[in-house]
């Protein structure tokens, strides 16, 4: 797993923006991607993207598309697909594993059926779930198509009631949602490069009740622990699936996959597989650069391999 040799006259493009719930993710995520490629020799353009973008990248003729969008659009299979007829090369995943992994019902089947332990669900209309739950507690309730956490509430044992957030006017995502059985333990995740399975890190939230969107991208949200501190097998089993999960998916480049593993002793032992993200955050607090850094490739160089591992047709 090698960077390719660097071309001085290459043009970047770096896409991000966007109009949805994590364009300010993906705004940070582009600016440190396009400094580190400007750093690299790049010839760089940001892009901040709108509904016009087939005619912006038209014009701007870019030898390749750095995608650092996050969330529907970005990351669904819909901006691959406005590449692919542009004919521009373009980093992360193609059109089939983005629209796939983004819909985590339909990555679930995936997954399942080459091996992938997945959590127990339903899907539902938030209007139609009354005072039932739509399994029994605990559970976690979440957008089939959402990123960054956007959405999630989890539904402690002994509630008497689903939530009452989901029939609000206030509610700012799908009327279509997943629910599942809420897996307690360690979050685990692991990132694949290339063909390769990266070392895994344990994060542990920093006041907060879950993993969620300031866990995530707020300094001190969360605290990382690189190598995590479980058992060798263990170890291997996460690397082992996360490899599995991108391949039966169908992702190229760079993806993370989001585990939990319950091995608390009145635990079940279950290592799950959370879901596959095909555009993992490339924020200063993201996960992925964490991991690449740690296998010898600092942010400068995974850029950079990003950029010359982009293609067509992936």
């Amino acid at each position: 797993m090698m960077a390719g040799s660097q071309n001085e006259k290459k043009h970047v493009a770096v896409l991000m923006g966007g109009w949805v719930n994590e364009r300010p993710v993906s705004l940070s995520s582009g600016r440190e991607c396009a400094k580190a490629l400007e750093e690299a020799g790049y010839k760089v353009t940001c892009v901040d993207v709108d509904r016009d973008i087939a005619s912006v990248l038209k014009e701007l003729k870019p030898d390749v598309a750095f995608n650092a969008l996050h969330g529907p659009f970005g990351e669904d299979g819909c901006i691959q697909g406005i590449l692919e007829v542009l004919g521009i090369p373009y980093t992360h995943s193609g059109v089939m594993a983005s629209a796939l992994a983004m819909n985590k019902v339909q990555a679930k089947a995936v997954m399942s059926s080459a091996g992938v332990n997945v959590t127990n669900h339903v899907v539902f209309n938030r209007f139609e779930i009354g005072n039932e739950h739509p399994m029994e507690p605990p559970y976690v309730v979440k957008p089939i198509n959402e990123g960054s956490s956007f959405g999630v509430i989890i539904v402690r044992e002994g509630r008497s009631h689903p939530p009452q957030e989901l029939t609000s006017r206030d509610w700012d995502y799908p009327d279509v949602l997943m629910c599942e059985k809420y897996i307690p333990g360690r979050e685990l995740t692991c990132a694949v490069m290339g063909d390769q399975a990266l070392d895994i890190i344990e994060i542990v939230p920093m006041g907060h009740a879950f993993y969620d969107y300031d866990a995530k991208y707020a300094d001190g949200g969360s605290k990382h622990i690189l190598p995590a501190k479980i058992s060798p097998i263990v170890y291997q089993d996460v690397q082992t699936l996360a490899l599995t999960a991108h391949r039966a998916l169908g992702c190229r480049g760079v993806s993370r996959s989001d585990f939990r593993f319950d091995e608390k002793p009145d635990g079940t032992g279950e290592l799950i597989c959370l879901e596959v993200n095909t555009q993992p955050g490339m924020t200063p607090t993201s996960l992925v650069p964490e991991m690449a850094a740690h296998a010898g490739f600092d942010f400068k160089a995974l850029v950079s391999w990003m950029v010359e591992d982009a293609s067509c047709c992936r």
